[in-house]
Order: structure tokens, then sequence, then C-alpha cells
């Protein structure tokens, strides 16, 4: 089946804009699909269209050659150019600049999966020229127009939109570890010198097995045997391949709040999972907690507007709540239990809401309890976790 993506919508509009439209993010999320499904509209709206995919050779043959000759080929392809995997053609946001700036008329939608240099050249070269979209995996909620699709399936190999043809437990598993495999062989290798691919992948490991736990660059580097400067070089090598989020502390200057340490997340719990080979369903195990509260992370991240982030806070106290979500800069703290007795509130909300009267309300995702009660006269709502798939009620109490 053929799931609707949340960023089509938005995307679909941008066909009449001028700007060029930039998707982003990790291998083999959907990127590709989406500019198929984007074609397939712009075709059905009566304009000519190109696609070249920059992982076929004979694609990126055809776009080899100096700027103007690339120039003049894109500018007179068709209405709309599609350019899958953009980031392999030198000079790519000159091209994109020339061509918008030609007033030529010719739309372009292209799509990337690494973005070293890429943020920076969006700034530089295609300021006020250009419309950024985050394709992330599948999201629980669109991974809900599959019957019967549940909770447990998802936390057990997570929303890479490949897996939805695959019925088998082995292709399923097959499936991630090639994904794993082709990032080492295929972008890594192509951004790391060759005798830090085993570090890189240790590191990978060890932020698999570690999620969501705080974690601070020189104990990273002294247990795997590296440099500092080296495990900061491959964490933000993973960040730029969009392979793994780093969350920060928040803070209102107050002294004894950690500053330094950072929480990490893998893109994708299916990923993670292949990387720890463990693919039991999550009622057998261990891990269950950090299962959850890395379900509700990538739930969050992929509803955040402009005027929102996410953090999380800890004392040197060892206080702590897993997230604070911030909108306009005004903190809710949000923390994830597997499980509950009943309508207990959290040590670290209670202390959270006590210690920031600027705090609204709080929330707590659970497998079961839905309400509300009180704390430090305030609300603290009791959410199922797949409430999570919509933030819209923030509008009405934020």
């Amino acid at each position: 089946m053929e799931i609707k993506r949340r960023a089509f919508n938005q995307l679909q509009h941008e066909i009449s804009e001028p700007e060029i439209s930039v998707l982003l993010g990790a291998r083999q999320v959907g990127k590709s699909t989406l500019l198929k499904q984007l074609e397939k509209e712009a075709k059905g709206k009566g304009y000519s269209t190109r696609f070249y995919n920059l992982e076929l050779a004979s694609d990126l043959e055809e776009l080899a050659g100096n700027e103007k000759d690339i120039f003049e080929k894109l500018s007179s392809a068709a209405q709309i150019v599609f350019i899958d995997e953009f980031h392999y053609l030198k000079n790519a946001f000159k091209i994109f600049k020339a061509i918008y700036d030609s007033n030529s008329k010719v739309k372009i939608f292209a799509s990337g999966s690494s973005s070293i240099e890429i943020h920076k050249h969006l700034k530089e070269s295609l300021v006020g020229r250009f419309k950024k979209t985050m394709i992330y995996p599948l999201s629980f909620e669109e991974l809900q127009q599959i019957p019967s699709f549940k909770l447990q399936t998802y936390c057990q190999w997570g929303g890479m939109p490949g897996l939805i043809h695959r019925n088998s437990l082995p292709s399923k598993a097959e499936l991630l570890e090639n994904i794993v495999s082709t990032y080492l062989t295929k972008d890594i290798k192509a951004l790391i010198q060759e005798e830090n691919v085993r570090a890189f992948n240790s590191l990978l490991y060890m932020l698999a097995q570690n999620q969501g736990s705080l974690g601070v660059v020189a104990n990273l580097a002294r247990e795997i045997g590296i440099s500092e400067s080296t495990v900061a070089r491959h964490l933000e090598t993973m960040s730029q391949t969009y392979v793994c989020h780093a969350l920060s502390s928040y803070s209102s200057n107050m002294a004894n709040e950690l500053k330094k340490s950072k929480k990490y997340y893998l893109f994708d719990l299916g990923i993670r999972n292949s990387l720890l080979k463990d693919f039991r369903p999550i009622s057998q195990r261990e891990d269950q907690g950090i299962l959850h509260e890395s379900f509700i992370f990538l739930e969050l991240i992929q509803q955040l507007k402009p005027n929102m982030e996410i953090r999380f806070w800890r004392t040197k106290k060892g206080e702590e709540v897993d997230f604070i979500l911030l909108k306009n800069r005004i903190p809710v703290p949000i923390e994830v239990k597997s499980h509950l007795q009943g309508m207990s509130i959290p040590g670290g909300i209670q202390i959270f809401l006590k210690n920031y009267p600027r705090a609204p309300f709080g929330i707590v995702f659970n497998t079961h309890l839905t309400g509300e009660t009180l704390s430090e006269n305030r609300p603290v709502f009791f959410k199922r976790l797949e409430e999570v798939t919509d933030l819209e009620y923030l509008k009405e109490i934020l």
C-alpha cells in the first residue's frame, strides 16, 4: 500500500511556487518516493517534468560538465525539475541560484541525505530563494493508515517506509541491516578516514545501547579509546547525515543544572534495534522504558513548529525531566512512564513546576492512564503514549 505522508500536502502547494524546494533527511526515509509522488501530481496539473536520480551513473553523467552547461540543461529540461540526492551535483546551490535569479520559471525540487555544507550554502547562496522540508521515517500517525497497526509494532520495527512491503521477520531485519550497512559503506566512508570507520561504528553502537542516557564527549571518547575531538567530529557527522538527534539541556541560568551533557537519540527505533541485534517484541524487552521514551521524542520532533524546540532537564542533584517542550520559550515538562499504578505525579515534574512558575502545565505519557491532576496549582495531564501524535491541543492550553 501507499502511505500518504504528512509532508505531501505542504509540498504539493509548493509546485506552483518559484522557490527551490529542498527535502532533507536520512537515507531511505521516503524522499525519493515523495519526489515521484510530487512529479505525478505536477504532471496531473499539466506541467512538464524531468526527474534526475544522481545515484544513477547515467543521470549523474548527464549533469556532469561546467556550471554553464548544467545551468542551460536544467533551464530547458522541463517546467519542473526533480533532482534526487542533489548533494552529488557539484556547486548545486550556485546553479540553483542562477536558475532562480534568471527568471526562467523553472521550478526545482531537490532532495539530499547529507547536510555537510548544505546548511551553510542554503543560508549563503539561497537565502530567500528556498523552502526546506525535513523528511523523517514514517510517524506512528502515518503508519496507522495500515489497518490494525499497533504501537508495539512501531517500537519493534520503527518507521522506515520499505518495511511496509515486507511481511516476514527475517525480511524486515535484512532491510534494516542493509540500511545500516549502506550508511556506513557509502555516506560514512566518503566523509571520514578509513581508519576511523571502526571507531565510528563503535560509537554508533554505543549510542544505540545508551540511547536517551546522558552522554559526555569525554566519557564516550574514553570508552571507545579515541580522542574527544574525533568523537565530537563523529557525532557531528551523524547529525549532518540525519541519523542522530542531539538533545541539549534546558536551563534558565540556574547554577545547579547540567549544561555540557547531551542526550542522543537515533533517528529510528528499527535502526536502533538492528544495531543492537534485538528485534524481540517490546513485551519481552528489558529496555521498554527507553523504547517508549524514544517513541515520544521521535513523534514530538516531527510536529515542531518554528517557534518550538525540545530539550531535557536535569540538575546536579539528579532531579530530571525527560523532555522540556518549549513553545515561544514557555517550557512544558514531559515525562514518559511505561508502568504507572495511578496518577502519581513524577517527582521531576513537581520540582520543575515549582522552580519554573512560567510552566503552565506538565504532561505524563504512559501506556494506559488518562486524566488530570494538580501540582503547584497547575494541571498535569496524563495521556496515553499514542496521544502524542497530535499536539494541536496545546493551542488551547499554551
